[in-house]
């Protein structure tokens, strides 16, 4: 038998890392968009990532969910924004707007606390 409590203390858990890492990122892609040159890449990414989250994760969602998505999201992040990105130099910065995307799309769940 699974201890329930155990189960959701493992969620939670995991939901915490992954929101601290976005906030991470988050504050390491507002700093990176402080410099004029490194801004438009960076926000244009963060709509690219975006976007696949509407499309992966949906519009109804919790942060155990998003948190799942996260995961796997190196691979798939890395894909969509070399698929569709215009600027030079992506590459450097697609960690950074990945964890910043997770954190701004995180507001939209069910279940967002600040």
């Amino acid at each position: 038998m699974i201890d329930q409590s155990s189960s959701i203390a493992a969620v939670s858990t995991t939901v915490e890392l992954a929101r601290q890492q976005w906030e991470e990122g988050f504050r390491r892609f507002q700093s990176e968009a402080s410099d004029r040159r490194s801004r438009r890449r960076l926000w244009e990414q963060v709509e690219v990532l975006t976007d696949e989250l509407r499309r992966r994760v949906g519009a109804t969602y919790t942060l155990a969910e998003l948190a799942s998505h996260y995961r796997a999201a190196d691979a798939w992040a890395v894909s969509a924004v070399g698929e569709r990105s215009t600027s030079p130099g992506w590459e450097r910065s697609v960690s950074t707007a990945t964890d910043a995307a997770f954190h701004l799309y995180a507001r939209g769940a069910r279940d967002y606390r600040p």
